[in-house]
Parts: C-alpha cells; sequence; structure tokens
C-alpha cells in the first residue's frame, strides 16, 4: 500500500492498525517512496541472572583499590 506523506498524517492511526495486520505501507513524498512502516517484531527479554559470575572470578589482591605507598611507587 502507497500512502502520501499527508495522507500519512491525517491517517496513521489507520495505517498503524493495518501495519499490526503485516500489511507494508509505503510512505511517499512527492512520488518517491521515502519510508516503510511496517510491524515489529517483538523480543523476549532474558531476566538477569545477578551472581553468576561469582565463582568465576579470581581476586589475587584484595587491596587492589589502596593506594600505592611512596615505596611502592618508586620501584
Amino acid at each position: 500500500m502507497k500512502v502520501s506523506v499527508a495522507d500519512a498524517n491525517n491517517k496513521l492511526s489507520k495505517l498503524i492498525k493495518a501495519a499490526e495486520k503485516s500489511r507494508r505501507i509505503t510512505i511517499c513524498r512527492s512520488g518517491k517512496p521515502a519510508a516503510n512502516l511496517v510491524r515489529t517484531v517483538e523480543t523476549k527479554k532474558k531476566k538477569q541472572n545477578f551472581g553468576t559470575m561469582r565463582d568465576k572470578i579470581i581476586i589475587h589482591d584484595r587491596d587492589w583499590w589502596k593506594p600505592l605507598t611512596d615505596k611502592e611507587v618508586d620501584d
């Protein structure tokens, strides 16, 4: 289905309903295709699992966040 920009502006809700029924709508400007209105595909959101890396991360230096001493900086 091809519609002009003006018609798309006036009939947007009807065009969206048509797109929801898997119809492809091409919006034209001066007779040339400018945009396509198509149905979106919903993606499934995965539930986040917190703490899954708990046993896989090894911290070698537990004081890594502390500032270095002057001796350590000089070395």
